[in-house]
């Protein structure tokens, strides 16, 4: 919110794999107070139904949506409390008359979680081709801030040219690669690292991940004993 208007953060999700970095990132929004505007490309039902059995569907998104946010990053059901969704719009990828389309649309910035190599480069050459590019486009142009979580490897030289096109034109371009030195004990605190990282780029104050203190050895400490071997 700003304002007491509401001006969302639009979350474009594409077909790398990674949904879990999504859902952990629209956790962290909705727990800061943020609003959010959900843009689901097509590609990505495919990944989201492989990596979570879900099935993200247009008429029902809000119980998908749901269901999809209640897993850890293991796919275990229920690992989170059910959400509320009373500030998240959805809109199709279709739909180029949605209102992200437009400049004109408030909204903070634009958060690619997971960005496929396909994604990146139809956002750096501003092809537009569904709803997820468009509002990217339409995000550089108004000199919003893009975080593009791009999530693949290796990386080839096409795609390391429209990484720097994307860095040139503004936009955050933030690797999902996440780092140890914060304790991880779990798949899950791997994703919530990255995820952390993509609302740190955005602004948005969160609790996932254990921050560098300038302490060597002090996410060893911080683990239970039996993690430690102790």
């Amino acid at each position: 919110m700003t304002d007491g208007k509401r001006t969302p953060w639009v979350v474009g999700v594409s077909g790398a794999s990674g949904t879990p970095y999504a859902a952990a990132v629209i956790r962290g929004l909705l727990a800061a107070g943020e609003s959010v505007d959900l843009v689901v490309s097509r590609a990505s039902r495919l990944t989201l139904l492989d990596e979570t059995g879900i099935a993200f569907r247009d008429a029902h998104w809000r119980d998908d949506l749901a269901a999809w946010l209640e897993r850890g990053a293991d796919g275990k059901p229920g690992t989170y409390a059910r959400p509320e969704l009373d500030d998240v719009r959805y809109w199709g990828a279709g739909d180029l008359a949605a209102g992200p389309s437009s400049g004109s649309y408030p909204v903070q910035g634009m958060l690619i979680v997971p960005a496929s190599t396909a994604c990146v480069a139809g956002v750096a050459l501003g092809l537009s081709k569904d709803l997820l590019q468009r509002v990217a486009s339409v995000t550089l142009k108004e000199r919003r801030r893009l975080v593009v979580a791009v999530r693949e490897t290796p990386l080839n030289g096409q795609t390391l040219k429209h990484l720097v096109a994307l860095d040139e034109a503004g936009a955050v371009v933030l690797p999902a690669s996440p780092a140890f030195y914060a304790g991880a004990t779990h798949i899950q605190d791997l994703v919530d690292f990255v995820a952390g990282r993509v609302l740190d780029a955005a602004g948005v104050p969160h609790r996932l991940y254990r921050r560098w203190e300038g302490e060597l050895g002090g996410a060893l400490a911080s683990r239970p004993r039996e993690a430690n071997g102790g």
